[in-house]
């Protein structure tokens, strides 16, 4: 395996294939638990465990697993190790695992990781499958931690619990409320659309000049 097959793989879910700003999936906790950048974060994090330990093993048992259950078999590897990252969570901190809520056992049904498993780790060898499963993970945890940041700045005028602007700041409350998610993760969405489309259009001009002097 190549290295640019390998940097290809780890950089799909990054940029080209962002789970959340491309391919728009795992919505439910994505809004859900982005009210403080702590949250998101742990989510980021909890995800990327089951993802990349998954797809190991998705990947080390693809040729063992008949077709008929290879999704009921695939659950049940998800949940075990969404079940680990359970009581990990609640074993370091009680508050933040009831922050986060019933959303870390719906870790087992989240799109992505089912996605991965389905569409890649069961068709390639575990480097491949581990390495393209952190990078989705990365690019769901920048998603993550993008919303969870702007909402917490601007719904409670902290980061990380510290407060940037002091006793005078207003609160923008509905940006901890649920529509308050719909309203950043469409800008975040306006923005990266803005930055592809301007990207195609810097390689329409290139390409145009480069006809031109031809």
């Amino acid at each position: 395996m190549s290295a640019t097959v390998t940097w290809d793989e780890f950089t799909e879910g990054i940029w080209r294939q962002n789970p959340v700003f491309v391919m728009v999936l795992g919505l439910c906790p994505m809004l859900a638990v982005t009210v403080s950048a702590v949250n998101a974060m742990t989510m980021g994090l909890a995800t990327m465990f089951v993802l990349v330990c998954s797809s190991a093993l998705v990947s080390l048992m693809r040729k063992m697993v008949p077709k008929e259950v290879r999704i009921a078999t695939y659950i049940v590897i998800i949940a075990t190790f969404v079940t680990v990252v359970d009581y990990l969570i609640q074993a370091v901190s009680l508050e933040l695992y009831e922050a986060l809520g019933a959303f870390i056992q719906l870790i087992v049904v989240n799109c992505i990781i089912l996605g991965r498993a389905e569409a890649h780790a069961s068709k390639n060898p575990p480097l491949p499958a581990m390495i393209n499963a952190l990078g989705m993970s990365i690019g769901f945890f920048i998603g993550l931690f993008a919303l969870g940041s702007v909402r917490e700045i601007l719904g409670a005028g902290t980061l990380f619990g510290v407060s940037l602007f002091g006793s005078g700041f207003q609160p923008w409350v509905i940006m901890v409320l649920p529509p308050g998610g719909f309203f950043v993760l469409g800008g975040w969405l306006l923005f990266f659309s803005w930055m592809g489309r301007r990207k195609q259009r810097k390689q329409t001009e290139k390409l145009a000049g480069v006809s031109g002097h031809a």
